[in-house]
């Protein structure tokens, strides 16, 4: 049986504007550490196309950096993104999972839904639902934010 979370978040910019900034390497290191109180390690490099890998390293020293590669299995800008992902823990700790990103307009913005499957027990699931997934959609909404802010200026 295969573990799986579903968390969907309603975003204040358009799919195109939140496409961007989940799937770029440029803005990505901006929303990573963009609510973090003292700035770690972040390295990202992403080549978005079916079969092109993003690779996340990140962590507050060199010696606790976690490593997360993506696979694009599926791009349909701005709609949805469907990857595979590989990551490692500081400790060692690999897991591989799938996740699914929708991209939907609604309220005027947009609606993210993540559904990531393939967790190995309940505990992993529920922490990724709880702190990844929820810590990394409060980030990309700071960034928007922050983003939309800019452009009224």
């Amino acid at each position: 049986m295969s573990l799986e979370m579903r968390m969907a978040r309603q975003l204040p910019a358009t799919p195109e504007e939140v496409f961007d900034a989940y799937t770029d390497a440029e803005k990505q290191k901006i929303w990573f550490s963009i609510l973090d109180e003292q700035p770690g390690i972040v390295e990202i490099e992403v080549d978005l196309r079916v079969g092109g890998q993003q690779t996340a390293v990140w962590g507050p020293s060199p010696d606790m950096l976690f490593r997360e590669t993506q696979t694009f299995l599926e791009i349909d800008r701005p709609h949805r993104l469907v990857t595979e992902s590989t990551g490692v823990s500081p400790d060692g700790m690999t897991m591989t999972t799938r996740i699914e990103v929708s991209f939907e307009a609604a309220d005027g913005g947009t609606l993210m839904t993540v559904v990531q499957s393939g967790f190995p027990a309940p505990e992993v699931r529920d922490f990724f639902a709880g702190e990844v997934w929820a810590g990394a959609l409060a980030r990309i909404e700071a960034y928007l934010v922050r983003a939309g802010r800019e452009v009224d200026a």
